[in-house]
């Protein structure tokens, strides 16, 4: 068995940065633990579990990840647990009500999507990926009873979200008390040593530490990461939200996002998104405290470090070179132009166009539509809602109910005019601007528009 060569504080002083329990009790207890467990100089068995019950990963996501490759880089060993079967019944923390279960099939179909990202953060060398369906599937039902057995109906209702929920007379399901059976079972089968978690995840990841002490077994250690807070300063970052850094993001538009959240931000992000030694973060908090640091200069560091993380050194300084032409330089952004099918609009029943005579060999402009408009001449007008909220969800990766709100909250501008003003001016060659990041050129297939 190898040996950890860094020192034991050393590694300490990485792995706790920025954890948190809410409780100072906890917090002692776990500190105390794994400096104990450190201290044997083995590699450690690490593991953070990942219910892929969406496909779009956040920056948000990708905090526990780092974790995680903190701990592989002292040469602990890491498994990245895809939530298989947890993800089919929904993991019910900080949930108002009890969440939709998902499918086997489409739980798995999302699975190879959080792989993908995670890898961009991980070693893949280096990672083992196991899947708790594997385990939990085969399970009889003298089995899940022997399990909670170990478990009172007290110890569940101490959970916050539980207690809540009842002091509120909403539901609360005999499932939702099974998910943290489950994650517990996880970490009995994985003989845990440390499990890392966000914040709401303590109450789960203290069931597995139950669990173990239950089975004469060493309790496991809590690692919890703190959620992250999206750009608008206050909650956690949700796509639902809109509050979001998306990893699907092209390099140029993280950047730009990143250097758009509030300065109350800049120690948080640095803390939980980057490598920076834990000296030069309390010299960057000091800095911004006392002035002496440019919030600007400090947050194009931030977003450099962060785009260069998920990609490479020469594809962030491309991105930092890009916001400095158009918020710096002021020079119009290079995109390549975004094209859209005339028959890809995704038109509501009262928008719906009537059919199109025919579709010839004439270019765009000279379609005509039964009533004589032509096709250029609908798009200026009644479809040009339709087409500016297509480019906008497209552009910025939101849904089409979401690109029309951004566009009625006038967050959206076709060559520097509001949309709000009138959407028909959306021409080939035009420049969205979706935000204060994101730019687009437009530009039509098949000469749509012309004369």
């Amino acid at each position: 068995m190898s040996e950890i060569q860094a020192s034991v504080e050393e590694q300490m002083s990485v792995l706790m940065r920025g954890v948190e329990y809410g409780d100072a009790n906890i917090q002692r207890t776990m500190e105390e633990d794994l400096r104990e467990r450190l201290s044997a100089g083995r590699p450690l068995r690490v593991y953070c579990g990942f219910d892929p019950t969406f496909t779009g990963l956040t920056l948000g996501n990708m905090v526990p990840m780092l974790k995680l490759r903190q701990f592989q880089r002292f040469g602990h060993d890491v498994t990245f647990l895809m939530g298989t079967m947890t993800a089919v019944i929904g993991d019910p923390s900080d949930k108002s009500a009890a969440r939709q279960m998902l499918t086997p099939k489409v739980v798995e179909s999302n699975t190879q999507s959080w792989l993908d990202q995670a890898f961009r953060v991980l070693d893949p060398e280096k990672t083992k990926v196991e899947r708790n369906g594997e385990w939990l599937s085969p399970l009889t039902l003298q089995e899940v009873v022997q399990i909670a057995s170990n478990f009172t109906v007290a110890q569940f209702l101490e959970h916050e979200t539980f207690r809540k929920r009842m002091d509120e007379a909403k539901p609360l399901y005999i499932h939702e008390f099974i998910y943290a059976l489950m994650q517990a079972y996880d970490a009995l089968t994985l003989k845990t040593d440390v499990q890392v978690g966000g914040t709401d995840q303590l109450f789960n990841i203290m069931a597995g530490r139950h669990l173990q002490r239950a089975l004469g077994e060493r309790p496991l250690v809590a690692v919890c990461t703190p959620l992250l807070i999206g750009t608008d300063g206050n909650l956690k970052m949700s796509k639902s939200i809109g509050n979001s850094i998306n990893l699907d993001l092209s390099p140029a538009e993280m950047y730009g996002k990143l250097m758009s959240i509030p300065d109350t931000l800049i120690d948080n992000y640095y803390t939980l998104l980057t490598d920076v030694p834990t000296e030069e973060l309390q010299r960057i908090e000091r800095g911004l405290e006392d002035r002496t640091l440019n919030p600007m200069e400090t947050k194009k560091r931030l977003a450099h470090s962060v785009v260069e993380l998920l990609n490479d050194a020469a594809t962030a300084d491309d991105a930092q070179e890009a916001f400095e032409n158009v918020f710096q330089k002021r020079q119009q952004p290079v995109d390549t132009a975004l094209e859209v099918n005339w028959a890809e609009l995704p038109f509501s029943e009262d928008e719906k166009p009537p059919e199109i005579v025919s579709w010839t060999d004439l270019p765009f402009a000279q379609l005509l539509l039964p009533d004589g408009i032509s096709v250029r001449d609908y798009i200026a007008t009644r479809g040009a809602p339709v087409l500016l909220a297509t480019l906008v969800s497209r552009m910025a990766g939101v849904s089409m109910s979401e690109a029309r709100r951004l566009i009625q909250q006038g967050a959206v501008s076709i060559d520097e005019t509001a949309a709000t003003k009138g959407v028909g001016n959306v021409r080939p060659g035009s420049i969205v601007r979706v935000g204060r990041h994101r730019f687009f050129k437009v530009g039509f297939p098949l000469n749509w528009g012309a004369s």
